[in-house]
């Protein structure tokens, strides 16, 4: 299959490509379960295989893919033509930055393939923790599974081959009750980053049992909870809503693609321009922000992008100055032509595609805040005079191009002279981008920091899901509106 490969690709670039790759998965199998109120209500098993192929031709990309790769010969043809027709509409002609040719493997760490894992040992762990939820004041219950394992086979014209192996785990529990009033309140929980492997081994029954504990524990004080107040505090916002705060206000408008125009007709653009980079004050000097494709046992590490370039850890914002975007390999240099200037230093090695029949572009790697020298999420609450501490993603709104946001979460806490006071339900917090985080006034310190998980990124048209990871600690920002 190589062999054939290569000599496909050789072929195409005898004709007059200036760039040919592809990427063959020789399989993508997923896994996913489901149990609702004691109920295996979900067990579901898919696999797929197949091979994209991409052609630039005089500064045009063409794209082809099947699940068929017996007439390899006829789908590279086929790219080749739909570059060739491209090419004559082209308004902008593709150019690619500069990369290594690399000869690699990546095996993402997995001790126990999921997949080798026994059905009725997946569903005994879904019904083990549907016991631990099964308490007073939960009407609705809720434990997942969902497992990925995939092989890609990346070669280009360039002489590069690389080869991955990656191995994806994610689980999740919430609990649903009803309040005084007869709304609906809800608590979740999703497995962060345990350690340093991906596998069946990630799964770790104590912090699962101990966060069944806590989630319908604080259920209960929400469902007896008051309102959230509608006033200006300061919000500690815990790695359950700060990782969202990350994503959708840093991470998405940060995609050059995206500051460049391309994502208008689905999900919005950006506030962020070309001249931005070197002086825009993005945040206060606690905020330092960086896409960080190298983090150990994280969703956003790949080893290497669909460009072939490998995963980097690319500062974004410095001390609160804008310094970079989220890229790959075309789009630095279309950014470069129009501003007339290298604002960027080749590829930040974040193309990817969310399967073989999807092509590449760019997407988050795990977007992350440093740590601060704040202290412990205790030391920022004692440092508070009129806060609220908010967890727990349950609704959020974005301005079309990133530059506002609203966000309720599950569970507020109200802090008064540095102690907390009270459980609030329904909290929320809003506000513009920029003005947001320059209000950071605390970072809390390694103790507070954590690597989330994403699985449903969705970005594209058609539409690609991506998973990624964001590592975040407790952040405080001051004059923030809430109960809105």
């Amino acid at each position: 299959m190589l062999n054939e490969i290569q000599k496909q690709i050789e072929r195409i670039k005898a004709k007059g490509a200036t760039y040919v790759d592809s990427r063959w998965y020789p399989f993508e199998d997923a896994n996913f379960l489901m149990m609702l109120n004691g109920n295996l209500k979900t067990t579901a098993m898919s696999g797929e295989s197949g091979i994209g192929i991409r052609v630039l031709y005089k500064g045009a990309w063409g794209f082809s893919a099947s699940s068929d790769v017996s007439s390899l010969a006829a789908l590279f043809d086929k790219a080749f033509d739909n570059a060739r027709i491209a090419a004559e509409r082209v308004t902008f002609p593709v150019r690619l930055a500069e990369k290594d040719i690399i000869q690699a493997k990546f095996e993402s760490p997995c001790e126990i393939n999921p997949f080798e894992v026994p059905l009725a040992e997946k569903v005994a762990f879904l019904k083990e923790m549907d016991e631990k939820l099964n308490q007073a004041g939960v009407f609705q219950r809720f434990s997942s599974l969902a497992f990925v394992r995939k092989q890609i086979v990346f070669v280009d014209s360039e002489g590069s081959h690389i080869e991955k192996l990656i191995t994806e785990v994610f689980a999740g529990m919430e609990v649903d009750g009803q309040d005084n009033q007869g709304a609906s309140q809800e608590r979740k929980f999703r497995l962060s980053r345990v350690g340093d492997s991906r596998g069946w081994e990630s799964i770790d029954r104590q912090q699962f049992h101990e966060n069944a504990e806590r989630i319908v524990k604080e259920l209960n004080q929400v469902l007896v909870a008051e309102d959230c107040p509608k006033e200006d505090r300061s919000v500690i916002l815990l790695p359950g809503i700060m990782y969202l705060q990350t994503h959708e206000t840093i991470g998405h408008a940060l995609e050059l693609d995206r500051i460049l125009g391309y994502e208008l007709a689905f999900a919005g653009g950006s506030f962020v321009t070309l001249n931005d980079f070197g002086n825009l004050r993005y945040g206060s000097s606690r905020l330092t922000a960086r896409a960080d494709a190298t983090l150990v046992n994280s969703p956003g590490s790949f080893g290497f992008d669909d460009d072939g370039v490998p995963a980097q850890n690319k500062l974004l914002i410095d001390k609160g100055i804008l310094v970079g975007a989220i890229t790959g390999r075309q789009m630095v240099e279309e950014a470069n032509a129009k501003a007339r200037k290298n604002i960027f230093q080749g590829s930040g090695g974040a193309n990817r595609a969310t399967a073989f029949y999807r092509v590449p572009i760019e997407r988050m790697t795990n977007i992350n805040i440093d740590a601060g020298q704040d202290g412990s999420l205790d030391d920022i609450i004692k440092n508070t005079e009129k806060g609220i501490i908010l967890d727990g993603d349950r609704s959020w709104s974005i301005g079309s191009n990133r530059e506002q946001f609203h966000f309720g979460e599950e569970i507020g806490w109200l802090v008064d002279d540095g102690r907390v006071t009270g459980v609030v339900k329904n909290p929320t917090h809003k506000g513009d981008t920029v003005k947001f985080w320059n209000s950071l006034s605390a970072v809390g310190d390694e103790s507070t920091w954590q690597v989330k998980f994403v699985d449903n990124c969705g970005k594209g048209q058609p539409n690609q899901i991506m998973q990624l990871g964001h590592g975040i600690p407790v952040c405080r920002f001051d004059n923030v509106r809430i109960g809105e």
